[in-house]
C-alpha cells in the first residue's frame, strides 16, 4: 500500500471535478446526435435518458475512485466519525437553515416545489436521483481536496475541501448557468466543507446534510 501525498488526493479532487464534466460530453457530444437535436430540443424522455445517462457515468466514476482510495492509499471513506457535540449540530443547523434561506431568496419560493410543478412528477424523480448522484461527486472533491491540503500544512481544522469546491463545481457554475447560480454555488461549496469537518468527516452524515443543503 502506498504512501499518499498531498498531490495524490488532490489529483483525485481533481478527477472527481472533472468526472462532474462527464455530463458535458452526453450532453453537447453524444447525445445530441443521437436524439437528433441539442439540449433545447430534447423531448422529457431524452431529458429523463441523460440523467440516466449521467448518473450511469457518475456512479462508476465515484465507485473507482473511493475503492481507489482505499485500496492505493488505505483512505477509507466510510469510517466512521467520532460522536457529535451539541454545539457541532447546532453550528450545522444554522448551516443548513441559512442555506434554504438562501435558496429561498435565489429561486424566488422553494426550489422544490417549483421544480416539481416545471417537470411533473415522473422527471422530478429522475431528476432528484440525478442531484443524489451529483451530491456525491461533490462530496468527493470536498474530501480529496480536504485530504490533500492537510497532507500538506497540517492544518485540520481549516475548511480547505469547501474551498476546493467553491473553486472549481463552484465557479463552473459562472460558465454553465449564471452570475447569481454562480456565487450561490460558491458560497454553498464554502459551507459544505465546514460542515465535513462539523460532522467529524463521517461521510453518511455529510452526506445526508450535504444532499439537503443540495437539493433544497
Amino acid at each position: 500500500m502506498k504512501k499518499a501525498s498531498g498531490i495524490n488526493y488532490l489529483i483525485l479532487a481533481v478527477l472527481a471535478f472533472a468526472s462532474v464534466g462527464l455530463e458535458l460530453l452526453l450532453a453537447f457530444g453524444a447525445e445530441p446526435v443521437l436524439y437528433g437535436g441539442p439540449i433545447s430540443q430534447w423531448t422529457d424522455m431524452q431529458n429523463i435518458m441523460h440523467w440516466i445517462f449521467t448518473c450511469i457515468l457518475w456512479g462508476t466514476a465515484s465507485w473507482f475512485m473511493i475503492r481507489f482510495a482505499k485500496k492505493k492509499y488505505g483512505f477509507d471513506l466510510f469510517e466512521k466519525g467520532n460522536k457529535m457535540a451539541l454545539w457541532q449540530w447546532l453550528l450545522i443547523f444554522v448551516i443548513i437553515a441559512g442555506s434554504l434561506v438562501v435558496s429561498y431568496v435565489s429561486w424566488d419560493g422553494s426550489k422544490v416545489i417549483k421544480e416539481f410543478y416545471a417537470n411533473g412528477p415522473v422527471k422530478f424523480i429522475f431528476q432528484y436521483i440525478y442531484y443524489i448522484f451529483e451530491t456525491v461527486l461533490v462530496m468527493l472533491i470536498l474530501v480529496f481536496g480536504q485530504k490533500a491540503f492537510e497532507k500538506w500544512f497540517h492544518r485540520p481544522n481549516i475548511p480547505y475541501g469547501g474551498i476546493i469546491v467553491a473553486v472549481t463545481w463552484g465557479i463552473g457554475h459562472f460558465f454553465t448557468k449564471d452570475v447569481l447560480t454562480g456565487i450561490v454555488t460558491v458560497i454553498s461549496g464554502l459551507a459544505f466543507g465546514s460542515v465535513y469537518l462539523l460532522a467529524n468527516r463521517d461521510i453518511r452524515k455529510t452526506y445526508l446534510i450535504l444532499f439537503i443543503m443540495f437539493v433544497l
